[in-house]
């Protein structure tokens, strides 16, 4: 177990650039994370990294250097089930005089109360993530459990995990009531291709109109240390090319434990348009038009599955 709070992972790049296109008025950052202080958010004692703070403060700056109108916290690992800091920063959204519109997914086992999920829900949670990576998530049979609870509001499950070493992807989402989204494009070596039966299979989920896919973490993938990460371009060109409505885009800042060097989060927005082949359509709806439906930026509750297709 863990109990130093002294970092041992990289913090972000403390200077992002503008991207070199403007985004879309209220583009969504459909991936971040934020962390501290830890005196007064502890971190989980069993977590597989400890991060430098990245403050709500720090990611209203990067969301107005980089255009962001909108943005979705996702809760780190490092919490568990914690989902404190996450709801507090929520709760200033609607005071926010940055004028960024929040959603959050929170991270939930199978004991959470009902009014619990009621209040999530009015502070603007839209799902629970179910983390396969690192310590201090839940399992995928709590997570079933979950998902039956969180049907009824409409929320979807989230799910990072290396697609390539899950068993019975398929098998098992297909089983679950809600949608569910798949982080970081499956989170396999982008060496792999889009030939892989993994991804193949991925495609095949995402056309039965019940999965989604974030396209984000190109640094996570590459055997490229730095941007243009060029051999996950095929990856993402395929999925754009097959369910372009299925489909969010994140930053994943503050980037914590990366196997890469920590990225300029401007140049992870131009890496997005190289793969949109700037196609303003198209951008819109990665960037505005889907993540409104998923997240339910524009009304009471995310795209259920059977009226987002």
């Amino acid at each position: 177990m863990k109990t130093s709070v002294i970092p041992d992972i990289p913090g972000p790049d403390p200077r992002p650039r503008p991207p070199q296109k403007p985004l879309p008025a209220l583009s969504c950052d459909a991936h971040a994370h934020i962390f501290g202080p830890p005196d007064v958010y502890p971190y989980h004692p069993d977590r597989s990294y400890t991060p430098h703070d990245a403050l709500r403060q720090d990611y209203i700056h990067l969301l107005h250097t980089l255009g962001f109108g909108r943005c979705v916290l996702v809760q780190p690992s490092v919490y568990g089930t914690d989902n404190r800091l996450m709801c507090d920063a929520l709760s200033l959204a609607s005071t926010d005089p940055a004028g960024i519109e929040w959603r959050g997914v929170a991270v939930l086992d199978d004991a959470v109360a009902d009014a619990e999920l009621e209040r999530l829900h009015a502070l603007g949670v839209r799902a629970v993530r179910l983390n396969m990576q690192h310590n201090g998530g839940i399992d995928f049979a709590t997570a079933s459990k979950v998902a039956r609870r969180i049907a009824p509001l409409g929320w979807h499950m989230q799910f990072l995990v290396d697609i390539t070493r899950f068993d019975n992807l398929a098998s098992r989402l297909a089983a679950l009531p809600t949608d569910s989204v798949i982080d970081h494009m499956g989170h396999f070596p982008a060496v792999a291709g889009p030939k892989h039966p993994a991804f193949i299979e991925l495609l095949s989920l995402m056309q039965e109109g019940r999965t989604w896919v974030k396209l984000s973490g190109p640094n996570r993938t590459s055997a490229l240390d730095g941007s243009p990460y060029t051999d996950t371009q095929a990856l993402a060109e395929e999925l754009l090319d097959h369910m372009p409505k299925r489909l969010v885009f994140g930053t994943d800042w503050p980037h914590v434990q990366l196997p890469t060097s920590m990225p300029n989060d401007g140049d992870l927005v131009d890496e997005l348009y190289r793969w949109l082949g700037h196609d303003d359509e198209l951008a819109h709806g990665v960037l505005v038009d889907n993540p409104a439906r998923l997240y339910s930026f524009d009304g009471d509750f995310p795209g259920r599955h059977a009226s987002s297709t």
